[in-house]
């Protein structure tokens, strides 16, 4: 059995997540249901999506679509309460430096973009879509593996803009004082956010109660620093809707 939260962890957040997975693990064995002990956060993401005993796992939506759909069975979005989006959507602040004065996003032509994954939606593939419909795409663009560090790319001046997943953007500005050096020139349209994922041999409705039963329980504490608010249901097919960027974009 293996279980992963790793998508917004970070140390400030450790904790809340563990109290989390302790009542997500007695919510699913009350329901007959295996789950381990611990998490494995720090193993490599597909491995864990992949894992034939999968329990539990948050993934993205580029690779759900792309690689996981006919691999996993999709238990329910978390939702975040993101500003300007429905339960369980979210969207990418596209950030700059504070002092760059330029205005649009179309004024970026020629910048150097820093993204976090090529398989990501809300730091490439989101902002793919909003830049080819001002007419152009970036020819300087570097990969910098995680949020963070192409938020704090962009603070450092070694790039000068970069999309980030809105509740990662949330958490930067919460914990990171860097942030104060950014600003939002716009936002991406909404998505659905990233999926709870479980085994294909899963009872899904059996890991979506328990998965709803443990963010009830949730302390207000804990519910604030994860920003969870309950676990949405949202269709596969709202996932594959979305387009991907061809791969020379990547």
């Amino acid at each position: 059995m293996i279980a992963s939260l790793m998508m917004y962890l970070r140390p400030e957040t450790e904790a809340a997540h563990l109290r989390y997975w302790d009542a997500l693990r007695r919510a699913l064995r009350a329901r007959g249901v295996p789950a381990p002990a611990e998490m494995c956060n720090a193993a490599e993401a597909f491995s864990v999506w992949t894992a034939p005993d999968l329990v539990l796992s948050q993934t993205c939506g580029m690779p759900f679509r792309t690689r996981l759909h006919d691999r996993v069975t999709l238990v329910g979005t978390p939702d975040f309460g993101v500003d300007g989006c429905p339960p369980g959507y979210y969207r990418s602040a596209v950030v700059v430096r504070a002092d760059d004065a330029r205005p649009s996003l179309r004024d970026f032509a020629d910048a150097r973009f820093a993204f976090n994954d090529a398989g990501s939606q809300s730091g490439l593939a989101a902002m793919h879509a909003v830049a080819l419909a001002e007419g152009f795409w970036f020819g300087d663009r570097r990969q910098t593996g995680g949020h963070r560090a192409s938020a704090l790319a962009v603070a450092e001046g070694e790039a000068d803009i970069a999309a980030l997943d809105a509740v990662t953007w949330r958490l930067i500005r919460r914990y990171d004082p860097f942030a104060a050096g950014l600003r939002v020139l716009t936002w991406t349209p909404p998505t659905p956010g990233l999926p709870y994922i479980t085994g294909p041999g899963m009872d899904r409705a059996q890991v979506f109660d328990a998965v709803v039963e443990a963010i009830e329980h949730l302390t207000e504490a804990d519910r604030d620093v994860l920003g969870l608010l309950g676990l949405v249901d949202i269709p596969a097919r709202d996932y594959l809707a979305i387009r991907n960027p061809p791969p020379g974009d990547l």
